[in-house]
């Protein structure tokens, strides 16, 4: 019994695995490479002044655009890749965790019958204010 059990339990644990990888690997890579080629620093002076109200860096930018567009894990390579503070970490998490995979679940929430534009503005507008207020708050 426990070795079915185990053997059942390795399996689903390699498969999450290989799926959170899939999300996370590409994004770390994706951001070392925007970094070595230059690019990161142009997107980062760009969104700096709106990044530091919420106490992130500009580079940050690209990961809350990943995480509204995909999902809640492709950030995690970039918070390894752009070596973030705990503050940070925590003020990205909570922005992600309430407006993250905004295409998918817009398409989801029109399929309800709701207003879908409104609600995903609301979450991402209640995304960034949550934002500010923990930098302020912290």
């Amino acid at each position: 019994m426990y070795s079915a059990v185990l053997k059942r339990g390795l399996s689903n644990g390699f498969s999450i695995s290989l799926e959170l990888a899939k999300a996370i690997i590409p994004v770390y890579i994706l951001i070392k490479v925007l970094d070595v080629s230059g690019i990161l620093p142009v997107i980062a002076h760009i969104c700096t002044p709106l990044m530091n109200l919420m106490g992130l860096p500009g580079e940050a930018s690209l990961l809350l655009v990943l995480g509204n567009c995909l999902n809640i894990y492709s950030i995690l390579g970039g918070i390894q890749a752009l070596d973030l503070t705990a503050k940070q970490i925590n003020i990205l998490a909570i922005m992600v965790l309430i407006s993250h995979s905004l295409f998918m679940e817009s398409a989801v929430l029109k399929r309800t019958g709701t207003n879908a534009f409104l609600l995903t503005g609301f979450r991402f507008v209640l995304s960034i204010v949550c934002g500010i207020v923990m930098n302020l708050v912290w």
